[in-house]
């Protein structure tokens, strides 16, 4: 993981040092090992590194290419070796990922960009060609944002900088606050209008007056994987998923791994261990990090974490979660929150497993569930008969899933068919209907966002379970591009189920090899045999924990009810106050209430007061009407003034 950050005036002017001298403070806590810069007249590039493999301590970065252009990569690159092959005229198996990087970009340009497989951003200022090109890779696990006008392009891995010192004002993005009250925002966007975030799969392309996106790469829809025997699939998802854990396994350090008592992590846990023992990996150790709570009656993981332990012989980091204190994720006054959460502090437990060892990368599990067939829903099946037409074995499949669902069949048909008609034909799905406090304005204005951006699916072409997967992996992506980048301990984690190649295989083979009427996960249980605890393949679907989140805010209701009076997102024609108030009235007295919802809202509003407190939000109304009588009214994010009493940390 590294941090960049960059200014290019298109019409000469020098980049002013105080300026440079403002931004740097900012970017340091993210790359705390060394630092580098690129000067050249009217453009300045800075660069913080934060080092996880052994090459990527060789690195000197920005990193000139032959040609003359400048790039500055955050990033790991996972098929080294091939592109090595490839490029072997200028490169050894020893040459940095930055120096591959540089290679492939001089021999192939922007076609680079599709063959270089692992997790990753970066920027490409050429001279030359007056050009500036900022990429990322095809999931997005990474941020590059950017803003540019007439005069100048800016860039940078965190949002802070291009919001503080931007020396103009900023109106907020009403789309990604909707958003945020449902599915997460597009990838495209930040709350603020005029600075844009680099779309997975991606490069923008940035000239003096010439700003274009492309798309450099997809997941090929007719691709089709197809083996006579349930035993090939699970040698081949075998093979997929070790080399995902194994590519995320090079690190010249402890890497720490959260480890639930689940499918996913126990998985990865258990795959990890096996790659370690055959000797096929570069960190020297795998470390476990778990939570419990023994006080939760539908929720204790701690039986089977505790199984994957034994199986690896040693014990990991435990971290007690009973406490029902309210999220941390208040400012404190002295905090720049510069998205809805973004400055949640990491906790003391957490915090303390990181300091206890030089950890650097944290193992993570999320997009198991979704991509592995952990949700039994016979859906993307039943679509897929109805678009091939395969009628005989619809109604079959009916028959079976509605006994095992103990469902009347037409209720599985008409789950199946909805997805092909528009909303307003066939109704809104209950947990996609927005929260009953936001104003009907703004749900007019935002209804695409507040539906989680919700596709039809076509009749002609790609399979619907096809569709359905990249729709899927769109809300993941979405979900990635709001989580903050971790600075108080900085570590970069790592998703093993959102492998290019995973995510490929499992769009490529047949829906009914994932999930089978009662055998959920159908095919990765089958293949994990031997690798993962008996206990962890036959357990039933891990419990959805309600119970600490609604407790954490009963207990802490008096200031939440508190919050909800006089609130700036009400100010804003966002919301009700009043409605919310009486759903918040719910939570004492046990009532049911959507609490997912109630946090991001809260989330949201002390976001909203972080940038009011911090001197950097205003309201303006036209022609002298409130935003309640005035959709057209601006909300603006001012440049903040100095002040001695404000630090960033």
């Amino acid at each position: 993981m590294s941090v960049q950050f960059g200014r290019w005036n298109f019409d000469g002017e020098l980049v002013r040092q105080d300026y440079l001298e403002r931004v740097k403070p900012v970017m340091a806590p993210y790359g705390p090992d060394n630092e580098g810069s690129y000067p050249n007249s009217n453009i300045h590039i800075l660069y913080r590194a934060f080092h996880t493999t052994k090459e990527s301590r060789r690195e000197t970065q920005p990193y000139i290419l032959a040609s003359g252009a400048v790039l500055t990569w955050d990033g790991r690159l996972d098929n080294r070796e091939e592109l090595v092959r490839s490029l072997a005229d200028v490169l050894t198996i020893a040459s940095t990922d930055v120096a591959i990087v540089g290679a492939a970009y001089e021999q192939w340009g922007a076609g680079c960009f599709a063959k270089l497989i692992g997790d990753w951003a970066l920027s490409i200022w050429d001279a030359s060609t007056r050009s500036l090109i900022l990429a990322k890779d095809p999931i997005g696990t990474r941020h590059l944002y950017y803003s540019f006008d007439n005069n100048q392009v800016t860039w940078s891995t965190i949002l802070d900088p291009l919001v503080l010192f931007a020396g103009k004002p900023f109106t907020l993005c009403e789309e990604y606050i909707a958003g945020w009250f449902s599915f997460f925002p597009a990838t495209h966007l930040t709350p603020y209008v005029g600075i844009h975030s680099v779309p997975p799969s991606s490069f923008v392309m940035l000239r003096p007056g010439r700003h274009t996106i492309t798309k450099y790469w997809d997941f090929d829809p007719d691709k089709r994987i197809r083996y006579r025997t349930d035993t090939e699939y699970q040698e081949h998802f075998r093979t997929v998923f070790g080399e995902a854990v194994r590519c995320r396994l090079r690190s010249d350090s402890p890497i720490l791994a959260e480890l639930s008592g689940g499918m996913d992590s126990s998985s990865i846990v258990c795959m990890a261990d096996t790659i370690i023992a055959r000797a096929a990996a570069e960190t020297p150790r795998l470390d476990t990090l778990s939570y419990y709570d023994d006080s939760e009656p539908n929720w204790n993981e701690r039986p089977y974490f505790t199984k994957v332990e034994e199986k690896r012989g040693r014990t990991g980091f435990h971290i007690d979660v009973s406490s029902k204190e309210a999220p941390k994720f208040e400012s404190d006054g002295n905090h720049f929150e510069v998205t809805p959460g973004s400055r949640g502090r990491t906790s003391e437990q957490f915090a303390a497993c990181l300091a206890s060892q030089p950890y650097r990368v944290v193992l993570s599990g999320i997009g198991g569930d979704e991509v592995t067939g952990g949700v039994p829903t016979p859906t993307p099946e039943l679509e897929d008969l109805i678009a091939t037409r395969r009628f005989g074995h619809l109604a079959h499949q009916l028959r079976v899933w509605a006994l095992n669902k103990r469902k009347p069949w037409f209720h599985l048909f008409f789950e199946a068919v909805r997805g092909f008609f528009p909303p307003n034909l066939v109704g809104i799905a209950e947990h996609k209907r927005p929260a009953p406090w936001l104003t009907q304005p703004f749900i007019k204005r935002n209804r695409s966002a507040l539906q989680g951006y919700e596709s039809r699916l076509k009749w002609f072409g790609p399979l619907p379970s096809f569709q359905e997967g990249i729709f899927t992996l769109q809300a993941l992506q979405r979900e990635l591009e709001c989580e903050a980048l971790p600075s108080e301990p900085p570590y970069y984690k790592r998703y093993p189920y959102l492998d290019r190649d995973v995510l490929a295989f499992m769009y490529a083979v047949p829906r009914e090899q994932l999930v089978r009427p009662g055998q959920r996960r159908f095919l990765m249980r089958r293949a994990l045999v031997g690798i993962v605890p008996d206990e962890i393949l036959n357990r039933k679907r891990k419990a959805f924990v309600a119970r600490a989140p609604r407790a954490a805010m009963s207990a802490n209701w008096a200031r939440f009810a508190e919050m909800s009076q006089n609130m700036v997102a009400a100010s804003l024609g966002v919301l009700d106050a009043n409605a919310f108030s009486e759903a918040m009235k719910k939570v004492p007295s046990g009532q049911q209430v959507a609490t997912v919802t109630v946090m991001r809202t809260l989330g949201i509003e002390l976001w909203l007061r972080s940038l009011r407190n911090h001197g950097l939000f205003t309201l303006e109304t036209l022609q002298g009407r409130s935003y309640a009588a005035s959709p057209s009214v601006k909300w603006t994010v001012q440049q903040r003034p100095a002040e001695k009493s404000f630090r960033l940390l």
